[in-house]
């Protein structure tokens, strides 16, 4: 039967299917999205849900996204794990710099600790490996921020397999956010890689910003509705199949969509259909 956890750096134990925060903020990850209640209401479900694993970051509003969990879900069930992320900075809706000097890391860390009111972040991800500074230096000083407690594992976000084995040997890895998604498998390589180092692989884009929802694929749709399930809920499902290591953070701002995505995981798909599926990255 198909395990629906995995064990974050060998010791945090989350529900593989989780929540990302980025829906919660304004198109291009700029300034807010609907009222407030409403992302209050959203963040509270998916914990009644069962929701364990909370990916967000920085730079989503950007603090927005730290300060809505932080409102919502403090103090946090014990169970909760909340990965963000550093190392970019929003200038405006889907406009970004690198920042990945130490200065810069530690004080984006130590900000992200007090939006999200905690003492350590149970994931820090680097958000981009800055190419103006050596990865060396910018995994250094999260290996130095993980040494004081102030983040309990390090994470790696949009990274090639070869980036990631230098990486292996500077710092020890708990995640990689790569693209990956039924029609998108460009990130197969480092995927293995995760698998064979029990790193836990989040995919971005796992519904690929929407085009998988739109009953596009012929094999989508036919396994869709021997499940009486949407096409996003066999995407979703497809992914908690394909690999132990897959944690899918679909994000969203609608209560009906998270209960629609949530609801993936109750979904087992057969061989046949797994094979369907499969073939549509062929």
């Amino acid at each position: 039967m198909m395990d629906l956890t995995f064990s974050l750096g060998g010791d945090l134990p989350v529900r593989r299917l989780g929540l990302g925060t980025g829906g919660l903020v304004g198109p291009g990850y700029w300034g807010p999205r609907g009222g407030r209640a409403e992302a209050v209401a959203l963040l509270h479900s998916a914990v009644e849900r069962g929701v364990t694993l909370l990916d967000t970051a920085d730079n989503y509003g950007p603090d927005l996204a730290e300060e809505l969990i932080a409102e919502s879900l403090h103090p946090y069930d014990e169970r909760l794990v909340i990965a963000t992320k550093g190392g970019v900075v929003r200038t405006g809706p889907d406009r970004w710099h690198c920042a990945g000097r130490p200065e810069q890391l530690r004080a984006q860390c130590e900000a992200s600790l007090r939006r999200l009111r905690v003492d350590s972040i149970g994931l820090y991800q680097l958000h981009r490996f800055d190419p103006a500074v050596p990865m060396a230096e910018q995994l250094g000083e999260l290996a130095r921020l993980r040494a004081e407690g102030k983040i309990r594992h390090i994470g790696l976000d949009t990274v090639t397999a070869e980036q990631l084995r230098l990486a292996l040997e500077s710092a020890p890895i708990a995640s990689v956010q790569n693209p990956y998604n039924l029609l998108d498998r460009s990130s197969a390589e480092v995927l293995a890689l995760c698998e064979a180092r029990g790193i836990a692989f989040l995919p971005y884009y796992p519904l690929g910003s929407g085009t998988l929802t739109h009953e596009s694929a012929a094999a989508v749709t036919a396994v869709a509705a021997e499940h009486g399930a949407g096409p996003g809920q066999i995407a979703l499902a497809w992914l908690l199949h394909h690999s132990p290591v897959l944690c899918p953070t679909p994000g969203t701002g609608s209560l009906s969509h998270l209960a629609e995505n949530l609801d993936a995981a109750t979904i087992h798909l057969t061989a046949r259909e797994l094979a369907l599926l499969d073939a549509l990255a062929d």
